[in-house]
């Protein structure tokens, strides 16, 4: 301002010129990038996922075991089950791998005075039979039993950890979004089921049930959702006074909208990362119960046996 009297009282008739004032200069105009596109959460995840080439190989190795799993037990002409006592302990036999001096069904058998190879194929005149894994003591195709077992594991593994994490994630989330007695209360009981060894339930369900895919899953199921159920309420506690949280209950969202539709979404990630966990953890499970005699039955076959 250019008049002289700028800083004094400002007579009542007095009236400001254009003069009086300078021009500075204004704010940049702001400008938007309209090439800019957002990234959804699975879309991230999709790109950081592919992005690390040693999960793209764990992946791919997966798949296999999974195709394998599902087309292996019918690759061959032999059932899982079926017994050849006269085509016992046959080496790995291969067709077209055995042109090639592997696989060919010869194996090496040492003695304490020198070593021998021996082929039980030519022996028993056995020149049309393969077992691409050779067979047991029993005449059974390994090839078939691996890939059958590989089934059932995965089978009881996958549905007993899918139970277990909507089981577990629920309880955790109610557990904590409620808080007070109720929290109280459930959390006693998951310590209670916690505290009592899993393979003492295990066994002791098994021994009551019979045993088979429905019981081995129950009793999976019974023992290993205490994890998850203390994952989801760890997030829940630490999500459930944020502020969007607290806007929704404002706008009158009801319990079951800012549990499942609010809070839920934001801790998927942790909830997917224990599931893939739960999953190797059942297979050794099932397996280990399987070899001490308490997991599938005969003729049955799992990873165990």
């Amino acid at each position: 301002m250019n008049h002289e009297n700028a800083g004094a009282s400002l007579p009542k008739d007095f009236t400001f010129l254009p003069d009086d004032f300078e021009w500075i200069g204004g704010e940049p105009e702001a400008h938007i990038d309209s090439g800019f596109s957002s990234n959804s959460y699975w879309k991230d995840v999709r790109h950081r996922f592919f992005a690390n080439k040693g999960a793209v190989v764990a992946l791919v190795f997966i798949v296999v075991l999974v195709v394998l799993a599902i087309i292996g037990p019918v690759m061959n002409p032999y059932s899982y089950s079926e017994q050849i006592l006269t085509q016992k302990n046959f080496a790995p036999r291969i067709p077209g791998l055995e042109r090639w001096g592997i696989f060919d069904g010869r194996e090496t058998m040492h003695t304490t005075t020198g070593s021998k190879t021996i082929n039980g194929y030519q022996d028993k005149n056995k020149n049309d039979v393969y077992y691409w894994f050779g067979s047991d003591t029993l005449g059974r195709d390994i090839w078939t039993r691996v890939w059958e077992g590989t089934r059932v594991s995965l089978g009881i593994a996958v549905v007993s950890a899918i139970i277990n994490m909507t089981l577990g994630m629920c309880y955790g989330l109610i557990s904590g979004y409620f808080g007070g007695w109720v929290d109280s209360v459930m959390q006693r009981f998951a310590e209670i089921n916690n505290g009592i060894p899993r393979l003492v339930i295990v066994t002791l369900l098994l021994l009551v049930l019979k045993p088979g895919f429905t019981t081995i899953v129950l009793a999976l199921v019974i023992t290993e959702w205490i994890s998850m159920s203390r994952i989801a309420r760890a997030e829940m506690l630490k999500l459930k006074e944020q502020e969007f949280v607290l806007a929704s209950r404002t706008l009158g969202a009801g319990n079951f909208v800012i549990i499942f539709r609010e809070v839920l979404p934001n801790i998927i990630g942790q909830i997917i990362t224990q599931l893939m966990f739960s999953i190797p953890t059942a297979i050794f499970t099932e397996a280990f119960l399987s070899f001490v005699g308490l997991g599938i039955p005969v003729p049955q076959c799992s990873l165990g046996s």
